[in-house]
């Protein structure tokens, strides 16, 4: 015969192994060892004994981390693959959780999904990884689960709220006015008020969130997503701050509404120090995270910076020759000096090679350009269940090539 046997309907007398299909080495299976050492009782004290059971928090965890590895994000999606793909039957075990169960975990455990970050951190510390001899803090906009055309201004909100205030006089005065003999058709619904005035007051409430803010638009599907600049000009989204180890792990990650990074370096840096349990020897980021309080604060806490300000970073790119000003403080002009020597500017361009290839992964090949969640605490659990994820397939790769 020509061809190998071919019936697609052939039943099997006993079903294959999957680890024979997939292999041993398979994420999945990797995902599955790692999740199983994991402490989730974060996840299981948020359930209550009454009602029916739920699906199990490790089962839950295990389908999302590799969902998320896989650039699957719509819980739709998911739930179709852990119908027909091995991997996602094998992690659930069999059950077949419907979309809206997986969106609820998701979006119900936030706090615990950071903490799941930061035991992944704990397990590639113990690995060897996450080595803190360098680290490099960068930010990226990714894009909110919101319209750009659905969006209020202050003048907006204001006119709305005198337009509301006109409506409520008007009710009172025909309130005040009706006749009580009248047929009920024609009386003036007392609910009537009740929603003007919750309408009033949450149209206050928008204004002053968006004066607070600080921002000059405000979106109605996602209130806390804001108008964001970068390089091909603005997006309706949050900010991602990461902070990269020398071999690629993220040690911190954060989601804020952040319009500049320049008083995020020093929260992040303190971030890398709760997940691993101490300071970075070194740490780099561009100009934009750089202040004279920043410069000071690294020195403080004993890390050497090497964060350039703008002036001293059109110097390095040659964009500008060289500055003749001293700095704004001693630290200032410790890190101008650090920067201008041969090993400064090395360990400077490090920085681009550690954490702009982890920002590309995780918005091309995992899907982060866009997030599916709204509100900043959401996005937050989100993001950080993607760099879990990001993490997870690092730590396999190391162990698979060990």
């Amino acid at each position: 015969m020509r061809f190998l046997p071919y019936e697609p309907d052939q039943a099997w007398l006993l079903p294959p192994s999957v680890k024979d299909v997939l292999g041993e080495d398979h994420l999945c299976f990797f995902v599955h060892r790692v999740v199983e050492e994991l402490d989730l009782s974060g996840f299981e004290e948020a359930y209550v004994e009454e009602g029916p059971p739920a699906y199990a928090p490790a089962l839950m965890v295990k389908v999302w981390l590799y969902a998320y590895a896989l650039q699957v994000t719509s819980s739709r999606r998911l739930e179709q693959r852990i119908r027909e793909d091995l991997a996602f039957r094998y992690l659930a075990g069999g059950a077949t959780p419907d979309h809206w169960t997986l969106n609820a975990f998701r979006t119900r455990h936030r706090r615990a999904i950071n903490d799941l970050f930061l035991q992944v951190v704990e397990v590639a510390r113990g690995l060897g990884m996450g080595r803190l001899g360098h680290v490099a803090i960068d930010s990226t906009r990714v894009e909110a689960n919101a319209s750009r055309r659905r969006t209020e201004t202050v003048q907006e909100l204001r006119h709305r709220m005198a337009k509301t205030r006109r409506e409520i006089r008007r009710w009172q005065q025909q309130g005040a006015v009706a006749d009580p003999d009248e047929e009920p058709g024609t009386q003036v619904d007392p609910s009537y008020a009740e929603r003007l005035q919750q309408q009033l007051a949450q149209t206050r409430q928008d204004l002053a969130k968006l004066e607070k803010s600080g921002a000059w638009q405000l979106s109605t599907t996602d209130p806390d997503s804001r108008f964001l600049h970068q390089a091909r000009g603005f997006v309706l989204g949050y900010t991602v701050d990461l902070a990269v180890s020398d071999d690629h792990l993220i040690v911190a990650q954060r989601t804020t509404q952040a319009v500049s990074d320049s008083a995020s370096l020093l929260p992040m840096v303190d971030r890398v120090r709760e997940a691993c349990g101490e300071w970075p020897a070194q740490v780099s980021a561009d100009s934009a995270f750089f202040s004279v309080e920043n410069a000071g604060g690294l020195e403080t806490r004993g890390i050497e910076g090497f964060v350039p300000d703008a002036h001293l970073s059109g110097e390095l790119q040659h964009h500008r020759g060289p500055l003749k000003m001293a700095g704004d403080s001693p630290e200032h002009c410790r890190m101008r000096a650090r920067l201008r020597s041969a090993a400064g500017q090395a360990r400077y361009r490090r920085r681009q090679a550690l954490v702009e290839p982890v920002i590309g992964v995780l918005k091309e090949q995992r899907g982060m350009r866009r997030v599916r969640l709204r509100g900043l605490s959401k996005v937050g659990g989100e993001i950080a269940l993607a760099c879990t994820a990001f993490n997870l397939t690092r730590l396999w790769r190391r162990t698979a090539h060990a």
